[in-house]
């Protein structure tokens, strides 16, 4: 039962946190110092703690609300994520990253950084390191966005709506987006905000396809059933639309719950495969993201 007392408490601060990089990396510390056994607890429920989070995400979302708000640049918004996407698997054959890596980064970049890649590590069956490898990443890359994009955009002299779109666009993870949009201005905080959210709901075909283009080979391909629960959720918010206090509570569940299963990964870690990791994830994320950087910024300042 000892155990259990630092397992509690290193979840309670990577809740409160809210981060997903460090949740994974408090989920290694706790196994290298405690070295819990192979049956504890984390280590039995896999990703099921990360697919209960994704399927709450779901119940915060409704298809009109953000088709109305970001319906003029959700044609812009499909084709940047598209051709984001395809670009990153496209670098990553070249240069000869592993599928279920370029994967992750892809999406990450693609979608909604820490997010998407969550979403996709159940459906790809990625393995603990290579996400660790995927979230540290973008976890850089989004704390260099938070400091260096308003600085760019005053220099560049965006208007406020479209500093809110080049960092809902550029940027990965949404809390940086926001986090970035708000240092500009209020307003590009609720431009970011909205046109973001026309990015997140790419989850749903980016797990469907992920799913074919992986599956496709196996004998048998099992269909993951919590895509279907997600895309319930979206629905059943859209029909219903639950009010301000259970959107709110369900917001702080799924973050949990997200949190939660990152710090599983984490304890899921083989120490030993840390010796795998090469700079060639860190250089297929850094130029994808020098291509996305100017060409979001051409897409919001001149269409």
């Amino acid at each position: 039962m000892t155990i259990y007392i630092p397992f509690i408490i290193l979840i309670a601060f990577a809740v409160y946190l809210g981060n997903a990089a460090i949740s994974i990396f408090l989920g290694i510390i706790f196994l290298t110092v405690l070295k819990p056994e192979d049956n504890f607890f984390s280590r039995r429920v896999g990703t099921i703690p990360l697919q209960i989070g994704i399927v709450l995400l779901g119940t915060t979302i409704t298809l009109p609300y953000a088709w109305n708000l970001s319906a003029n640049y959700l044609p812009w918004i499909s084709l940047f994520v598209l051709g984001s996407f395809c670009t990153g698997l496209i670098l990553g054959k070249i240069l000869g990253i592993h599928q279920r890596l370029a994967f992750l980064l892809s999406s990450g970049a693609a979608i909604c950084g820490a997010t998407a890649m969550a979403a996709m590590a159940p459906i790809i069956k990625a393995k603990p390191q290579e996400l660790l490898i995927a979230m540290t990443i973008v976890f850089l890359l989004n704390a260099i966005a938070i400091i260096l994009f308003p600085i760019i955009g005053h220099y560049l002299e965006m208007s406020n709506f479209q500093f809110g779109a080049w960092s809902a666009l550029a940027i990965h993870d949404t809390s940086s987006v926001i986090g970035s949009a708000m240092i500009y201005s209020e307003e590009s905080a609720q431009v970011a905000a909205t046109l973001k959210l026309g990015r997140t709901i790419w989850i749903i075909p980016l797990i469907l396809f992920s799913n074919w283009i992986i599956n496709r080979k196996a004998e048998t391909t099992k269909f993951p059933i919590f895509i279907l629960f997600f895309i319930f959720a979206i629905l059943l918010n859209t029909f219903i639309g639950f009010s301000e206090i259970i959107l709110e509570i369900l917001k702080i569940s799924s973050q949990s719950f997200l949190m939660l299963g990152l710090f599983c990964i984490g304890t899921q870690f083989n120490i030993n495969d840390i010796k795998s990791i090469s700079l060639k994830p860190l250089v297929l994320a850094l130029i994808l993201w020098l291509i996305v950087i100017p060409s979001s910024y051409w897409l919001v300042v001149y269409l």
